[in-house]
């Protein structure tokens, strides 16, 4: 029986030449299942929104509530979170939003779960973070040390909230990536695991005698399986959720830094 690390392993799709950057080396442009699933949801989510957009109507059709669901759903929590200039992040917040729950639901069936590699989380949350970075200094400039410290702190306390406060800040992006990476890894184990123990106890019910019983114990590892992949659908959005969620409590720091939202 295959392990359950088996289906999280990269393996080439089309073999592409090496190319030589100046300053970076050889890069290797080949295309494996992991790229393959990330242009996949890219490819789904831009195909929908341009069939959404092309048939937009004043009376909308089911395509169109959906698409419209969707983008006034992500403008509430944008502007919810980081108030009246939410809308400013509002396309980037959207985007991996979708790119995420995309990929999260992909792996729910016959494509590899891009999110469950640690290399593709991390650059999600390096992205993020990097957004956060950027528009922090940009409007708050040298102010950008009140992030590390609270209004309100006695400054005696300052000595010891200031080191968190700053080691927080550099583990966003790592519990960003973590967290994604985790849950999906997780849940797909649990089910290979599950869906193992079906064939094994079928095969052990196969052999006749007392063994038949092992049928009782496939039925109920099958009834695990589908009680996991009802919960996977769950944590397959939750996740695209949370992830959207915390892009914008960390926008929030840097756009209203020094007074409360």
């Amino acid at each position: 029986m295959a392990s359950p690390m088996h289906q999280f392993e990269i393996h080439p799709v089309l073999t592409l030449p090496t190319v030589n950057v100046p300053g970076l080396g050889a890069i290797d442009l080949s295309i494996n299942n992991s790229i393959l699933s990330m242009m996949i949801a890219a490819s789904i989510i831009v195909l929908f929104f341009a069939l959404v957009t092309a048939r937009a109507a004043v009376v909308p059709g089911r395509l169109q509530v959906i698409g419209e669901g969707i983008f006034g759903y992500i403008d509430d929590l944008a502007t919810g979170i980081i108030g009246h200039e939410g809308r400013t992040f509002f396309p980037f917040v959207f985007t991996i939003f979708l790119f995420i729950l995309v990929m999260n639901f992909l792996g729910l069936f016959l494509v590899f779960t891009a999110t469950s590699q640690l290399a593709v989380t991390a650059t999600l949350a390096v992205m993020t973070i990097l957004l956060v970075l950027v528009v922090g200094f940009a409007r708050n400039g040298a102010n950008m040390y009140k992030l590390f410290v609270p209004a309100g702190v006695p400054w005696y306390m300052l000595i010891l909230v200031t080191p968190i406060e700053f080691i927080s800040f550099l583990l966003r992006p790592v519990t960003l990536a973590l967290r994604l990476f985790g849950n999906m890894l997780g849940g797909h184990v649990a089910l290979k695991v599950f869906a193992g123990f079906v064939v094994s106890l079928c095969a052990l019910g196969a052999t006749g005698g007392i063994a038949t019983l092992g049928y009782a114990g496939a039925l109920l590892s099958l009834g695990g399986v589908v009680a996991l992949t009802s919960l996977e659908f769950l944590v397959a959005f939750l996740q695209a959720f949370v992830f959207a969620v915390l892009a914008c409590v960390y926008l929030n720091d840097v756009v209203n830094l020094g007074h409360h939202h």
